[in-house]
């Protein structure tokens, strides 16, 4: 494995979306002053929306989505659900919490994550890598009580 990251790879793209998930955390917190945090949820929505069409239709991307397979039709919308029921908990703690405690204890999604993966899709992460996630796991619990 390459340790320095490349922009065409997964690491960098992880990071990125970090990057981004931190923006996004800093951003809601001071968008949902004086507003319903569930409205919120629904204005980022429908923005996330608009751009994702945009960029998927001059990117050149779009395709018929009535030719996808019934089975990548129903775990995307379990996804989509999934995404929708996050979001909207997400917001609701934000509303109520401080950013710099809510957006680690969101991150214990990705204790769940491993644990989902090792017994759903047959993942299976290093000794190295299960210290790193119970590293992880730990600082959530630290943060929380």
């Amino acid at each position: 494995m390459n340790p320095i990251p490349t922009p065409g790879g997964w690491f960098f793209w992880a990071a990125a979306s970090a990057c981004f998930a931190a923006l996004t955390a800093i951003f809601a917190k001071v968008g949902i002053q004086g507003i319903d945090s569930d409205f919120a949820t629904l204005i980022r929505t429908v923005i996330i929306l608009f751009v994702l069409a945009a960029f998927v239709c001059f990117a050149g991307k779009w395709s018929d989505p009535r030719t996808l397979s019934s089975k990548t039709l129903t775990f995307l919308s379990l996804s989509a659900l999934a995404t929708g029921a996050s979001w909207v908990c997400y917001f609701r703690a934000l509303q109520v919490g401080e950013a710099s405690k809510v957006a680690p204890v969101d991150k214990f999604s990705l204790v769940l994550v491993a644990v989902f993966a090792f017994a759903f899709l047959g993942e299976r992460p290093s000794p190295r890598e299960w210290l790193g996630i119970g590293l992880v796991a730990s600082g959530v619990l630290v943060l929380a009580f």
